[in-house]
């Protein structure tokens, strides 16, 4: 049963579960058939600047439509032709300026923190911790991972 706040309501969810919300349904959009990753990036006035997900280049075959991943047949993540969300999203943000938070399913890999390092950003949330746990060190502004209740009733910050 969801938590039922005064007057009946239920509680507004933080900005931080919405945008992270959003990042999951971009995940979707996802054609990579080994991580479906999705990415939000909001400015100091939390309005979405741009969005993104993990995939292809456009015009390029992409692993959903044949079936089969690049990174297993091939057991290199080197051959992988997918772009990382994080980096589709910097790629599609008209104000690189104007970047503060990016929200992302997956913590930024080590590449796409050496790109997020060359922006303003302040802050990066995610839901789940990259395997390769490196890019953490290499970042210096708030690092914070989320873990939602299943229902839509709010979340816990894990760290």
């Amino acid at each position: 049963m969801p938590f039922i706040g005064k007057g009946g309501a239920m509680p507004r969810m933080s900005k931080d579960e919405a945008y992270l919300r959003i990042a999951e349904v971009l995940a979707w959009r996802s054609t990579c058939l080994d991580k479906k990753v999705g990415c939000v990036i909001t400015n100091h006035k939390n309005e979405i600047i741009a969005t993104g997900y993990n995939g292809a280049p456009r015009g390029k075959i992409h692993c959903i439509d044949t079936g089969v991943c690049l990174v297993e047949a091939l057991a290199s993540k080197n051959f992988c032709p997918s772009a990382h969300a994080e980096q589709n999203a910097l790629l599609q943000c008209r104000v690189p300026e104007q970047i503060h938070t990016i929200y992302t399913t997956l913590s930024p890999c080590v590449n796409c923190i050496r790109i997020i390092n060359n922006t303003p950003c302040k802050r990066i949330v995610f839901l789940t911790l990259h395997i390769n746990v490196a890019a953490r060190n290499m970042w210096e502004g708030e690092f914070i991972h989320y873990e939602f209740n299943r229902s839509i009733s709010g979340h816990q910050k894990i760290s």
